[in-house]
């Protein structure tokens, strides 16, 4: 497994990939824009996140609000329940 300081720096992927990365992923905006909403109170703890409507809402993939639940997770901020749902922690 490697480690973050396995990573190659930032810096030097720019200047291999300049143009790749020059945006930031959908599901990291996506994750950005959900940890917003739940710490500044607008999700509810123990309200339920409905993925459809966050894929509609902002015309995202199924799998970029995934991954972004999945970020989400990792930070404590959600619980994913299997077949029952993504709830606010």
């Amino acid at each position: 497994m490697k480690k973050s300081g396995d990573r190659m720096p930032t810096k030097v992927l720019r200047d291999i990939f300049p143009n790749k990365l020059k945006r930031s992923p959908a599901s990291e905006r996506v994750y950005t824009q959900l940890k917003q909403l739940i710490l500044s109170g607008r999700f509810k703890k123990g309200q339920r996140l409905m993925r459809g409507e966050i894929v509609q809402s902002l015309d995202v993939s199924g799998v970029v609000v995934s991954r972004a639940f999945s970020q989400l997770k990792k930070d404590g901020l959600v619980i994913i329940k299997g077949r029952v749902g993504s709830f606010v922690a």
